[in-house]
């Protein structure tokens, strides 16, 4: 495994992603080359037309985060991992003029990239802020919606993240993300590997552990709904990638690996009930 830690390994990978974007190649900078069955085919042409090429060509989420909830004009909304800021972007023309899209992302090279994107795309209800998405620099109770695109899995302290998007929702606010999840065991070569790890495979929770980790930041209405699983040859393009056996591992990986929408819920604050509010 590489000596680098796990913020490390993610901040010097996507930093280079970042910069080689508007190079010329066969696909663009995805996260598992070419093909990548995990990033491709998220957004409709539709969804995309009038994004600077760069957002779109920066995308490297595993799902649309965007299409999992109905966003409202004037909502406040935050993006956990903004990248080159697809998400941020197309949540700024949903909430209008009157409300507000924050991304969060940690790697320089990456903030520039989307304050480009935000510039070419005249979105000023948007700011991309450096920062953790284990501390968000954010208020309490400050935003109206979380999303996040294959994002969570990277994080090596994904309690504390969910803790986190816990407490800048206000109550009653929701989270939507899309994630990689695993169901099931898998090989323990595919976990230690740190390619894998920035390349949204072996961070990824059991998705009975996320709904478990989901409730115990205090999050109610949990859903999980996987909705593109991972076959053998799937399998074997991110192995062969990662310098791992495949044709001893691409059979126990085969179907335990997908992509998944997940929603969940702050709980409205609990009515008054003091003497001040509820005489006898």
């Amino acid at each position: 495994m590489s000596e680098l830690s796990v913020p490390d390994a993610v901040r010097q990978k996507y930093g280079a992603i970042a910069r080689s974007v508007g190079a010329e190649s066969c696909c663009g900078p995805t996260a598992g080359g070419c093909g990548d069955p995990i990033s491709s085919h998220l957004y409709s042409d539709r969804e995309t037309e009038g994004l600077p090429a760069d957002a779109v060509t920066a995308s490297l989420g595993c799902g649309n985060p965007t299409a999992l909830i109905a966003l409202e004009p004037g909502q406040t909304v935050l993006d956990l991992g903004s990248g080159g800021g697809i998400d941020v972007l197309l949540s700024a023309k949903r909430v209008g003029p009157a409300g507000k899209v924050y991304g969060l992302d940690m790697t320089d090279e990456m903030l520039a990239l989307a304050r480009e994107n935000q510039r070419k795309a005249g979105a000023t209800n948007v700011e991309f802020l450096k920062g953790a998405i284990e501390a968000i620099p954010l208020p309490d109770n400050s935003v109206d919606v979380v999303i996040s695109n294959c994002v969570i899995n990277l994080s090596a302290d994904k309690d504390a993240v969910l803790r986190e998007a816990f407490r800048v929702l206000k109550p009653g606010g929701r989270f939507a993300v899309s994630d990689v999840v695993v169901r099931g065991d898998v090989p323990p070569e595919v976990r230690r590997n740190m390619e894998l790890w920035v390349g949204c495979i072996a961070g990824a929770l059991e998705e009975t552990e996320y709904v478990s980790k989901l409730r115990g930041a205090g999050f109610g209405d949990v859903e999980l709904e996987p909705w593109r699983t991972y076959r053998v040859e799937d399998a074997r393009t991110f192995l062969t990638e990662a310098g791992l056996d495949v044709d001893r591992l691409a059979p126990e990986v085969d179907g335990r690996v997908a992509s998944a929408f997940i929603r969940a819920r702050k709980p409205l604050a609990a009515a008054c009930c003091g003497p001040e509010c509820c005489p006898s």
